[in-house]
């Protein structure tokens, strides 16, 4: 599959699935361990920030590998935490639709930071994703399911990430690679409309 083939099927995908592409505050019921596993797999924001993760994990290679990742998980039980009682944190959702973009933007452009900004921009992204889930967990649901279930789910996801960018490498097809980023960051123009 080239470039323009891939970058078409994520723009495609992502104007069929409009419905898909909030899964936020007051958008649907959530309770439990399955809910909070279906949450982040429910929004199209949620699952190309999170795959773009783990394919830029990927492309930086070294620690960022394992780094990058379980920062961004680490960090989003954290944002989930101050969602729950409902604290307050600005700009959730355009951080959310943010962290698309740039995240886009910087796998097709191979972006490789160091370690510790890589981590730092991803974790900034994982406090708004961890807040929108933690804020969509009714009151009466276990809240430790309910955060395993969705840490779950993005683990699952940057995992993803990581084995079609490795994939790629193997068979060297970096190109691949920066077509999905520019297919997610096109997501995130999207989703910014």
């Amino acid at each position: 599959m080239n470039q323009s083939t891939l970058t078409r099927l994520f723009v495609v995908a992502g104007l069929l699935l409009p419905s898909f592409a909030y899964a936020h505050v007051g958008a649907g019921e959530a309770s439990g361990f399955m809910h909070g596993l279906a949450h982040p797999i429910g929004g199209l924001d949620h699952i190309c920030a999170m795959l773009a993760v783990g394919l830029w994990a990927t492309q930086m290679g070294g620690r960022s590998l394992w780094a990058v990742p379980l920062t961004f998980v680490g960090v989003m039980a954290l944002g989930g935490a101050l969602g729950t009682p409902g604290i307050g944190l600005p700009f959730v959702e355009q951080g959310i639709v943010l962290s698309v973009l740039l995240l886009g933007v910087l796998i097709a452009a191979s972006v490789r930071l160091p370690l510790w900004l890589s981590s730092g921009m991803v974790g900034t992204f994982a406090l708004w994703h961890g807040y929108a889930h933690g804020a969509e967990m009714p009151e009466l649901a276990s809240g430790i399911g309910y955060t395993l279930g969705f840490m779950l789910a993005t683990a699952l996801l940057h995992a993803a990430g990581i084995a079609f960018g490795l994939g790629m490498q193997r068979i060297s097809r970096e190109r691949l690679v920066q077509a999905a980023g520019a297919g997610i960051a096109l997501c995130g123009v999207y989703l910014a409309a």
